[in-house]
């Protein structure tokens, strides 16, 4: 661990008269992802309102006289971390769809969940969802929700986002009119439900009732550039920078994605997106696994945020993006988890993963590294998101997670972000903060009543996945499509 240099270690003014602020944050170690990416061991935050106000080491900061003291000795103190594309929703199902490729997975399995879904259903699996994150130490979600999209249920799923004290963005997923794509694939249907315009008006009443600057704003998002009218995205993007705020859409998710693409459209669709203007800062595209050179170039040159998401990749066997082309080219590369095809709302698995994926995949134990995760989870993470936070350091938003390092599974602790990266589990979070506010802490959400909403989750899911025809999957034991061949050499 780096300790800062004498004599600078606190940024702000430096005074032995006692100073006032909200939160007091000190004795563990503060992993900063500044510009100087320092890591500060005894380290200290101190926090007015919802911005930091100095950073140093807790000797240097041992005048601030706080409201609220936390003692974070034995821990580690992170930025908070970002989840840049998730469907809360699909929690409401977890661990059904089992085994499934992508295009099956979304209709016979997704579909059928989206069609059949109510309100009161969306919001508490958002409810379920934000919960979940907000004891994994995620303060910012962006949640690309699709089902339904009504303006009553968008606003609700926010609603309950917000509840638990998280910050975000609901990304009102838009179908528009029914595609010759999305008939072509098997992909018709009731989630086809609006017309282009239609799709417009209400997510613009969506973004004016949650404008730009609310906790939890509301984007729009395509929900797909592959199988969505090229004039939906055109106008969903017309309207983002109308209200300024960002847009969404998947892109590039399955290998046969720009192949179909293509032979619809003589384009590929990056490619086609940059023709139109419609990449740059603000625009945020999931997945991006199979993009060439050339829409490499295009989404680096334009600061084109992309969503990682390496659990699910591997979950639905998928691909590997190029995180290093990417990164390299200039795009702003974040993580996400990606609903109910990662089971568990859990950041610190997603940037493991994002590691060893990268590693695996080129046998090149360089490739990437915990670092790099960290970097990807929190400072890109925020200026994917476009917020002020991700990096602790004074002025900007005090949303920050603490970590216990003391259990057995940390010791001994000899590199404090090797521990965050590759030992730390939910489990290990102590305190999640956004805005100042403390979230989570003593084992439970301070702002919303976890018991009663595992409680209404549990009610309602069981009632969706019959109401969604899933029963059956829920059989509880199932076999490959090829058995095992290896011989039991107890037997005989």
């Amino acid at each position: 661990m780096v300790s800062p240099p004498a004599g600078g270690s606190q940024e702000g003014p430096v005074t032995s008269e006692p100073v006032p602020c909200d939160l007091l944050i000190t004795g563990g170690t503060v992993v900063t992802v500044d510009d100087r990416r320092r890591v500060i061991d005894p380290g200290a935050v101190a926090i007015t309102g919802d911005r930091i106000v100095a950073v140093g080491t807790a000797r240097d900061l041992g005048h601030y006289q706080a409201k609220q003291v936390i003692d974070a000795t034995g821990g580690a103190v992170l930025p908070g971390l970002v989840d840049t594309h998730q469907h809360l929703f699909q929690y409401l199902t977890r661990g059904l769809g089992e085994g499934l490729e992508l295009w099956p997975w979304l209709s016979d399995f997704m579909w059928p969940v989206t069609t059949a879904i109510s309100i009161d259903e969306a919001r508490i699996g958002a409810q379920l969802g934000a919960v979940e994150a907000a004891r994994a130490g995620v303060t910012t979600v962006l949640d690309n929700h699709y089902a339904p999209t009504d303006f009553a249920s968008t606003l609700a799923v926010a609603d309950a986002i917000e509840a638990v004290g998280l910050r975000g963005a609901v990304a009102r997923g838009m179908t528009g009119e029914l595609t010759g794509m999305a008939v072509k694939h098997g992909l018709a249907g009731e989630l086809f439900r609006y017309a282009n315009q239609e799709e417009i008006d209400i997510t613009r009443a969506c973004i004016e009732a949650r404008p730009a600057g609310a906790r939890v704003g509301v984007w729009p998002a395509p929900l797909n550039i592959i199988y969505v009218s090229q004039d939906l995205v055109v106008d969903a993007v017309g309207l983002a920078h109308e209200k300024g705020v960002g847009w969404h859409s998947h892109c590039s998710e399955a290998a046969n994605d720009p192949v179909f693409y293509l032979e619809e459209y003589d384009r590929r669709p990056v490619l086609w997106l940059a023709e139109r203007g419609l990449l740059g800062r603000g625009a945020t595209l999931a997945h991006g696994i199979f993009l060439d050179d050339r829409e490499v170039e295009l989404v680096g040159d334009s600061r084109t945020g992309i969503a990682y998401c390496p659990i699910s990749h591997q979950y639905i066997a998928l691909g590997v993006m190029r995180l290093r082309d990417l990164r390299g080219a200039g795009a702003t590369v974040a993580l996400g988890l990606d609903g109910g095809s990662g089971h568990r709302l859990d950041m610190f698995a997603c940037m493991k993963q994002a590691v060893l994926l990268q590693r695996v995949h080129s046998q090149n134990p360089t490739e990437s590294n915990g670092e790099e995760a960290i970097e990807l989870a929190t400072r890109a993470g925020a200026e994917y998101m476009g917020i002020e936070a991700g990096v602790i350091a004074p002025g900007k938003l005090a949303d920050l997670v603490i970590v216990d390092q003391s259990a057995p599974h940390h010791s001994p602790l000899h590199r404090t972000v090797a521990s965050v990266v590759y030992s730390t589990g939910p489990a290990d979070v102590t305190h999640t903060i956004v805005g100042g506010d403390v979230i989570f802490e003593n084992g439970s959400c301070t702002m919303v009543d976890e018991a009663a909403v595992v409680e209404e989750a549990n009610g309602r899911a069981a009632d969706l996945v019959a109401r969604a025809g899933l029963s059956p999957l829920l059989e509880p034991w199932r076999m490959t499509e090829t058995p095992p061949t290896t011989l039991d050499r107890s037997e005989g």
